[in-house]
């Protein structure tokens, strides 16, 4: 009995060894096992936050790619009405100076070398655009093509398609030019008569005494003009008035100014100092308006010259008007004499 129960002391003895060490061993996996699933866990934690991003990116695409798709239909738009404008739109490379696009033709990649036929006709300075370069910001300048059209050219730097480059936008000012012109011309023109008015004579005369030029002036009053609108009427007084200035623009030059001052008040101003050489022209006009069937009723005009010395000239432009009007009234005086009854 004792020896079984000290064969089973021994046999339990050995058994608690691998007993402790099996179980040391289980300890240890149920551990590794927590920590696989403590791994796993942090794994899934991040496949989740991935997925999330994931899904975030998708967004992101999907807006960029609707955005995209919007800014290439506006572009395409924009294109498509830039090619219907009447103004050019050239971009050109900065360094290059290839054309990378021209509203005005239709093609893929570089448009040429050169201008297309089509805008070289119409823009002949366009090398000058080509070639144009500057450090400006902005700058619109103008130039002339053919046949008297006027252009004005916009240009300004950008990045055109990763390209330095150089945005001319090039508008035909021909019709605004020559509307300018009209209203200049109408402003500087007697309405009545076609020849320049008093406000381009006063600025005349400004520029001719500011620069001291050597001139000769006449001062002339077409005589009896309310006789003849009182008598004949005024459409008769009209004519009269023209036929007065076609003499005198007959008799002169046509870079002679010829302007009217007033109502019946006119001046002619000459280059040079001429005053005997014009006294005896107008002595000779004179007795031809006066002899002349012009009218069934007598025509005549008063005149005065005077000389204006250039650099030698101390009058100003009232003196030398006053000066005139007095030597034109010595003629008038005359005048009256022969003929009381249109000179009052």
């Amino acid at each position: 009995m004792e020896d079984k129960t000290l064969m089973n002391s021994r046999t339990d003895s050995t058994l608690e060894e691998p007993y402790r060490s099996l179980k040391h061993d289980f300890q240890l996996l149920q551990a590794e096992v927590e920590e696989l699933r403590a791994r796993e866990a942090r794994l899934n934690q991040e496949l989740e936050k991935l997925r999330a991003r994931e899904a975030k990116l998708k967004e992101e695409v999907i807006r960029s790619q609707n955005r995209a798709e919007m800014i290439e239909g506006y572009n395409e738009l924009m294109i498509e009405m830039l090619s219907k404008r009447k103004e050019w739109l050239l971009v050109i490379d900065m360094n290059t100076k290839e054309i990378l696009y021209c509203n005005k033709k239709k093609q893929e990649g570089l448009v040429a070398s050169e201008v297309c036929t089509a805008c070289k006709k119409r823009l002949p300075f366009h090398g000058e655009i080509l070639k144009w370069n500057s450090e400006e910001q902005y700058k619109v300048w103008e130039m002339t093509g053919e046949a008297d059209t006027y252009y004005r050219i916009t240009s300004f730097p950008i990045e055109w398609k990763e390209h330095d480059s150089y945005v001319h936008i090039i508008v035909d000012i021909t019709d605004e030019k020559r509307a300018a012109h009209t209203l200049t011309s109408k402003a500087y023109h007697d309405p009545g008569t076609g020849i320049k008015n008093r406000l381009f004579f006063e600025e005349y005369m400004e520029m001719v005494l500011r620069e001291e030029q050597n001139t000769t002036l006449c001062y002339l009053d077409l005589d009896g003009l309310k006789y003849v609108n009182d008598k004949y009427g005024h459409l008769e007084g009209d004519i009269y008035i023209q036929n007065f200035v076609e003499l005198i623009k007959t008799n002169f030059r046509s870079e002679d100014t010829f302007a009217r001052i007033g109502g019946d008040e006119f001046c002619l101003v000459l280059s040079g100092s001429i005053g005997e050489l014009i006294e005896r022209k107008m002595a000779e006009i004179l007795c031809d308006f006066q002899t002349g069937d012009y009218a069934e009723y007598q025509c005549s005009f008063s005149y005065g010259v005077v000389d204006i010395d250039g650099a030698d000239n101390h009058l100003s432009y009232d003196e030398i008007l006053q000066k005139a009007d007095e030597i034109m009234y010595e003629c008038k005086r005359r005048n009256k004499e022969k003929y009381p009854q249109l000179v009052r």
